[in-house]
């Protein structure tokens, strides 16, 4: 009799866990500022891909040194995955050998990334699903700046990968490929850039790129595959700002507009850096900017909406369950940044009205709940 009465207690607590829902449950979206602690995945992009969260970013730990006695190693590009934005994340994973070819110099990405000890930054993965060939493969974008030194006409790169955690490039199976792409509007680009979703049904994503010597930024439409621009549908010059790197952006559905946030003004490895905004009612057209007025002003006053980001620098925009995140590298100024840290901080844009000259409080849209 008791051994029935126990059997019987256990499978009423087992359908209310089921009814409850408690063994299927999502997780719970996050909705405030936090920061990941001790993962070396540097200058990051967060994307979820179907329940899981991934983390792409640079690595250090293998004693990369920016800029630092040539040559130097370059660690890679790695992957991390997580049931949420909070953690816990796993341990970083390599999505390309840095041994194997670059098969746009014929020689390694060891000595692309690390010979000059100018570095590869900025691993990008993006889907292709919903637009273009809608096939579901997954296409990792870098930059290499010495590719560019070395007269490239752009220092971006293209890999197809065989899932979200790779492996990328030419070999890895069944999707692996390798493309320099092709960006007319984006020619000469060789810094930071972040990717930004059309809010038209079908369209393709773009690619906000950071002209040489940091001196402005562009937008290019991707091709069909993803793997390079869209001949001549773009903007260059976007809302006439110069100096500025780390953009990205997304599409704000409550305002009807684009928005776009970046570091302003470039530097290396910076702790500390305003981050400014743009906005636009099309993706390719209507840039703007608030501006001042007066004698001597400083142009970024009005477009800067906080002035330290959080003690960091702005690197892009992550879109994460409809919510924007500002990406942040929580820089230690060293030619090394294995341990530096990332914070995310939710932006939320909040229509202000007001003018320069009209006497007004000025109030940014924007702000950094750090």
């Amino acid at each position: 009799m008791r051994i029935r009465r126990i059997l019987t207690a256990l499978l009423l607590a087992v359908t209310a866990l089921l009814t409850t829902g408690a063994t299927c449950a999502e997780p719970a979206p996050a909705t405030t500022a936090f920061t990941i602690k001790g993962l070396d995945l540097h200058d990051a992009q967060l994307a979820r891909f179907g329940d899981t969260y991934y983390m792409y970013g640079s690595m250090y730990g293998c004693g990369f040194q920016w800029y630092g006695p040539a040559p130097t190693i370059w660690c890679g590009f790695g992957v991390s995955t997580a049931p949420s934005p909070q953690g816990p994340w796993s341990a970083p994973k390599q999505l390309f050998d840095p041994a194997s070819q670059d098969p746009s110099f014929k020689r390694s990405w060891q000595d692309t990334c690390a010979g000059t000890s100018q570095g590869c930054f900025n691993p990008r993965m993006i889907q292709r699903t919903g637009w273009g060939s809608s096939d579901g493969v997954f296409i990792l974008w870098f930059n290499a700046p010495r590719q560019y030194s070395d007269g490239a006409p752009n220092a971006y790169n293209a890999m197809g990968c065989a899932g979200p955690l790779g492996p990328c490039g030419p070999g890895a199976q069944p999707y692996g490929s390798y493309s320099k792409p092709n960006l007319d509007i984006c020619s000469g680009a060789n810094g930071d850039f972040g990717f930004i979703q059309s809010a038209t049904p079908g369209a393709r994503p773009a690619i906000i790129c950071t002209r040489a010597g940091n001196s402005g930024l562009s937008i290019q439409e991707l091709n069909w595959w993803g793997t390079g621009g869209n001949t001549g549908v773009g903007v260059t010059s976007v809302a006439g700002l110069t100096g500025v790197e780390g953009p990205g952006g997304w599409w704000d559905a409550a305002t009807n507009q684009y928005v776009i946030t970046y570091a302003d003004q470039g530097c290396g490895y910076c702790s500390g850096t305003p981050v400014g905004y743009a906005t636009a009612p099309s993706l390719y057209s209507g840039w703007t900017a608030p501006t001042n007025v007066g004698w001597g002003q400083p142009a970024y006053a009005r477009r800067d909406f906080d002035v330290s980001s959080c003690g960091g620098q702005p690197r892009t925009v992550s879109v994460l369950d409809g919510q924007p995140w500002q990406i942040i590298d929580l820089w230690l100024g060293t030619r090394n940044e294995t341990q530096a840290n990332t914070h995310l901080v939710p932006l939320h844009y909040t229509p202000t009205t007001g003018t320069p000259g009209d006497g007004q409080v000025w109030r940014p849209p924007l702000q950094l709940e750090c």
